[in-house]
């Protein structure tokens, strides 16, 4: 269910509007009060995309808020309820009238931030970037002096001579000997039971 919000929320919320704004742009006779109702739509739309960002874990356990945020977008632009005209003029239009200098005032501050914190930014990512491309090539030439002495590896691998005849000698004196033939007066072989039974 939420996906299928999420998809009526981007075609009716932003791809339409979208396409109905691009029409009245285009149009060779551009009808100001529609190219002003649609920037009046898109200035309610970046407003409540910014409080949705900030509030959004706060509201969005709340039942059919997903379907709440699709009925508004389509009240805003719907052409029988124009609700855009009504929330600009009722709410956005005096808010913001009301603090457009405290805006202004911090909109310039950011600007002048702006540059510092980009530069910033660029070099941290720079000094990054530079640390990992050397972490990278240390790899590259381990790995290429490892492939290059192949005969290091097999020595390593197989045992030296010696060991292996240290290996053998432990080998033969694990394994039993039979017994060496044991001489009798009558030249045959008795058994360890013909043995017993003389006895």
């Amino acid at each position: 269910m939420e996906l299928l919000n999420r998809g009526l929320m981007i075609v009716l919320g932003y791809a339409y509007p979208a396409y109905e704004c691009f029409k009245c742009v285009e149009e060779n006779k551009t009808d100001v009060d529609q190219l002003r109702f649609w920037c009046q739509y898109w200035i309610i739309v970046a407003m409540l995309t910014v409080f949705e960002r900030a509030g959004d874990d706060f509201v969005s356990w709340l039942p059919m808020y997903g379907e709440a945020k699709v009925a508004l977008f389509v009240y805003l632009w719907h052409s029988k309820t124009k609700g855009t005209t009504y929330v600009y003029q009722t709410f956005v239009r005096p808010y913001v009238s009301k603090h457009e200098g405290e805006f202004d005032r911090h909109l310039v501050e950011f600007r002048a931030r702006a540059g510092g914190l980009f530069l910033m930014y660029w070099q941290c990512v720079a000094r990054y970037g530079h640390a990992r491309f050397f972490e990278i090539l240390e790899y590259l030439s381990s790995q290429s002096s490892a492939s290059n002495h192949p005969q290091n590896n097999k020595s390593e691998a197989q045992p030296s001579q010696a060991e292996r005849e240290e290996i053998l000698k432990a080998a033969q004196v694990a394994i039993p000997h039979p017994p060496p033939p044991e001489k009798q007066s009558q030249g045959r072989k008795m058994t360890g039971f013909q043995k017993t039974k003389r006895v």
